[in-house]
């Protein structure tokens, strides 16, 4: 059909973009620098886009296009919008819940009929602080490790060089709904705890874990050495 739609000369056009910012249909994208009337289906002639042009590239012509098709415009709106929420939800909010690919060297794969390089080096159960006895055995004259759920998965040395000759407790504040600074409190109070160390991520929902930690350790009325660990999401210790 014959109808009026925009024309841009791409001459004057200096890929400033905010034709492409107020035009509320999506039918301009900035392509190579240049502005571009790329959906015609979703321009609708009444031309929005031309006081916002600096350079004057854009004007009006008639001349045959696809009708204008609202129904099409309509649902590409709410695909924008749901991909902004979805942007917001992994790419604000809490950086502990933030979407990330993280890229690690050597092969995607693994060969799993491979002997183990490395055994395990756990040695109590259970091993969640919330579920974790004050009384145990273990727990004289144990090293003691206190470490966020998520490090053992960003870390691939954990259990050589933090579980390894200590009794593990594990946690996450974000999950769970308890206050960990009670029941660590009366662990170190009642035990004969000789050191303590804190495994945490560096995300800051993570912060909580130590923060637990050393009121525990205040509030136990003992001098206890504790070292804090931050692993990072590509697997690093932090200085």
């Amino acid at each position: 059909m014959i109808r009026k739609i925009i024309h841009i000369d791409e001459d004057k056009c200096n890929g400033c973009g905010l034709c492409a910012t107020v035009c509320h249909e999506g039918a301009i994208d900035i392509i190579d620098g240049k502005a571009k009337l790329v959906r015609e289906n979703f321009c609708d002639g009444f031309g929005d886009c031309l006081p916002g042009c600096p350079t004057g590239a854009i004007t009006f012509e008639e001349r045959e296009a696809p009708a204008y098709d609202e129904a099409a415009v309509q649902e590409s709106k709410k695909k924008k919008e749901l991909q902004e929420k979805m942007k917001h939800l992994h790419e604000g909010g809490c950086p502990g819940s933030r979407m990330r690919m993280l890229e690690q060297p050597g092969e995607a794969g693994s060969n799993i009929a491979e002997p183990m390089r490395q055994a395990p080096q756990l040695r109590n159960w259970p091993v969640q602080i919330k579920l974790a006895p004050i009384h145990a055995p273990y727990f004289e004259g144990a090293k003691l490790l206190i470490a966020a759920d998520c490090t053992a998965y960003a870390y691939a040395r954990f259990h050589e060089d933090f579980i390894k000759g200590r009794i593990t407790l594990i946690g996450c504040p974000k999950l769970d709904d308890i206050d960990y600074a009670e029941k660590l409190t009366e662990i170190i109070r009642q035990n004969d705890i000789q050191d303590l160390t804190l495994v945490r991520m560096e995300v800051p929902c993570c912060g909580g874990l130590e923060m637990a930690a050393k009121r525990a350790l205040q509030q136990s009325g003992k001098a206890i050495p504790m070292n804090v660990y931050t692993i990072s999401l590509d697997g690093k210790i932090k200085a």
